[in-house]
């Protein structure tokens, strides 16, 4: 049998180092370029599995199989956008700080005869909570940028995070143990 080849839709640093963690090494890496703005009422755990679906579509994979995931941090039926500014990224740690959110990751695999596989992560976080000068010491850092819910469990938020039960790596952005079922369904070789 031959090794199926795969494309990962996104331009994440972060997930093609955690695929690499699993040995895997994508043929291309292409983003998905759609539109992310949640629908009317839409929850997140249905958000995130949306996103992860149609960036997969999104990319023309030929005889190749199609990785694509999203990460939706949430409070409550809330989802909380990425961070593309400091006041964001402010509301964001102001609202977290000291309370219990969600991150859902999704993923999702399309093989080259269009089926789409697809697995969920939840994990469950809370923040301590936060002094002042913690949240201006964590803006000033910058490594909220971008990120969903304002904050990158990777960089020093890690060390202002009291409690955490699911995947730590579905928080960064690519849940290990859900991809390596995926792939392994799919016939990559993977120990």
């Amino acid at each position: 049998m031959t090794t199926p080849s795969l494309i990962l839709a996104s331009a994440s640093p972060r997930r093609r180092e955690l695929l690499a963690r699993l040995g895997i090494e994508p043929a291309r890496i292409i983003a998905a370029d759609i539109d992310e703005t949640p629908r009317k009422g839409e929850l997140p755990r249905a958000y995130a599995q949306r996103m992860a679906r149609e960036k997969a579509e999104a990319v023309a994979g030929g005889e190749a199989h199609v990785l694509a995931g999203d990460t939706v941090v949430a409070v409550g039926r809330r989802i909380l956008p990425k961070a593309e500014d400091e006041a964001t990224a402010r509301q964001c740690l102001e609202l977290l700080s000291g309370r219990r959110h969600r991150v859902f990751s999704a993923i999702a695999l399309r093989a080259p005869d269009g089926t789409v596989r697809e697995r969920l992560s939840e994990t469950q976080l809370r923040f301590k909570r936060l002094s002042e000068e913690e949240i201006h010491a964590y803006l000033a850092s910058g490594e909220w940028h971008g990120k969903a819910g304002g904050y990158a469990i990777q960089g020093s938020a890690e060390g202002l995070i009291a409690w955490l039960q699911g995947s730590h790596s579905g928080v960064v952005g690519l849940p290990l143990f859900e991809t390596r079922a995926l792939l392994k369904s799919a016939g990559f070789p993977i120990a």
